[in-house]
């Protein structure tokens, strides 16, 4: 039975069924559970969620294939907390969920609180510019007869294909996933549809142990050229496996 957003009290965890763990290849391994959150996104916000919601997790851990996950959504007044844990209980993934463009979401708080790296301490990624953008990127989601939504997931992994033009190319089979954001627009994304994208680079930050990049991938209808989704990513770049911060 469904929660009407207004029957969710603020502070009432809602519990999504245990799934088992996916598994992908590189990066997008932990973007494949993501689906888990949207039935408890439904439940709180409706059906308008998958029009105008927004997802943005970080990525704290990893599961083993098959591995039963535990999902859970507790309601606030702007916005849903968002957990993902293990059956050991350990953290996969924390973030936020809302039924708006949130300027407050976990991925937009995190990068305010960033400070911009010098140049002089970035050498994986100095090849980048903040401000950056590539335009006119073609992109086609999954086909099928059914024309339907694509699942969070599938967005990322749609958005994931303009990660080559976002980055200088020797960097765009690199990198792990920190952290990612959906914002439907005017959603969903549908199966099978061919889509533009534009992608802008916001940020680039370091760390002791890795340098990062935030960028935009921004994805339109060709047709009236109205944006349908954003998507978000934060990719780390671990110096302990770059050649370039070996003999630091």
């Amino acid at each position: 039975m469904r929660l009407a957003h207004e029957a969710a009290e603020e502070g009432t965890t809602l519990v999504a069924p245990p799934v088992p763990s996916r598994t992908a290849a590189g990066p997008l391994s932990g973007a494949v559970n993501l689906d888990s959150f949207v039935p408890l996104l439904v439940d709180l916000y409706g059906e308008g969620w998958c029009a105008g919601g927004n997802l943005s997790v970080l990525f704290k851990g990893a599961a083993p294939a098959g591995e039963m996950l535990h999902a859970q959504a507790t309601p606030g007044r702007e916005r849903a907390r968002l957990e993902m844990r293990s059956a050991a209980m350990a953290m996969i993934c924390q973030g936020t969920g809302a039924d708006h463009a949130d300027a407050g979401s976990e991925l937009s708080r995190r990068l305010l609180t960033q400070e911009a790296a010098p140049r002089s301490a970035i050498r994986i990624l100095a090849a980048l510019s903040v401000g950056a953008e590539a335009q006119d990127i073609p992109m086609v989601s999954p086909n099928s007869a059914s024309g339907g939504a694509l699942s969070p997931s599938e967005v990322v992994e749609l958005a994931w294909a303009a990660r080559a033009p976002a980055l200088a190319a020797d960097l765009a089979q690199q990198g792990q996933l920190g952290g990612v954001e959906i914002q439907f627009l005017e959603g969903p994304l549908r199966e099978g549809v061919a889509y533009l994208a534009r992608t802008r680079l916001h940020a680039i930050t370091e760390s002791p142990d890795a340098e990062s990049v935030w960028y935009d991938v921004l994805i339109a209808d060709p047709k009236s050229g109205r944006d349908q989704a954003r998507v978000t990513f934060c990719l780390r770049f671990m110096k302990a496996s770059s050649p370039l911060w070996a003999e630091a």
